[in-house]
């Protein structure tokens, strides 16, 4: 399992992404929009220049050797993170299939949450203030089992209702034969 792809990101791949499996029944996995990894960036600069700027002024560190080594080592931690940031993002994916919702995320500690659908209370979409400037939209998934409770960030908002109306009709359709 390759989680270090991110094909078919967006809406208009993930429109598809409902029917279930894919090839050598595999399911076929929708990566999150590039838009998250954009803010997901511009937030590890704008944190790193702020921590750069305290902890020059708490040091009083005004110029001098002192500033510039300063400055290096924030400057590795921005890029570090940059790049932490860029592998975090391509290692979230989801897919659906017949009876469940896969989510798949993280780089060193690797989760898998299966969310079946006949055991899904409720299916709420979120958008934060940055989150509607970049146009990005979270699903938030609760289930009866605190555990099984799911979230997937930085979805187009489009993407975001229709999978909201497609798990909330399958959940009630499953809920019924309980």
């Amino acid at each position: 399992m390759d989680t270090g792809t991110n094909a078919g990101t967006g809406a208009g791949a993930a429109a598809g992404a409902g029917t279930g499996a894919g090839t050598a029944g595999e399911p076929e996995w929708v990566g999150l929009p590039a838009g998250l990894l954009i803010l997901r960036r511009l937030l590890v600069v704008l944190w790193m220049t702020v921590f750069a700027l305290v902890t020059g002024v708490v040091l009083g560190i005004s110029a001098g050797p002192w500033w510039a080594a300063l400055g290096l080592f924030w400057v590795a931690v921005m890029a570090w993170g940059w790049w932490l940031a860029g592998r975090n993002w391509r290692s979230w994916r989801y897919a659906e299939r017949a009876d469940d919702l896969l989510i798949c995320r993280g780089v060193l500690w690797r989760e898998q949450t299966v969310v079946p659908y006949g055991r899904m209370q409720l299916v709420e979409v979120t958008s934060g203030p940055l989150e509607r400037k970049f146009g990005l939209a979270s699903l938030q998934l609760h289930t009866a089992a605190a555990a099984t409770d799911a979230k997937i960030p930085g979805l187009d908002p489009a993407e975001a209702e229709r999978l909201r109306d497609r798990l909330t009709a399958l959940g009630e359709a499953r809920s019924a034969g309980l």
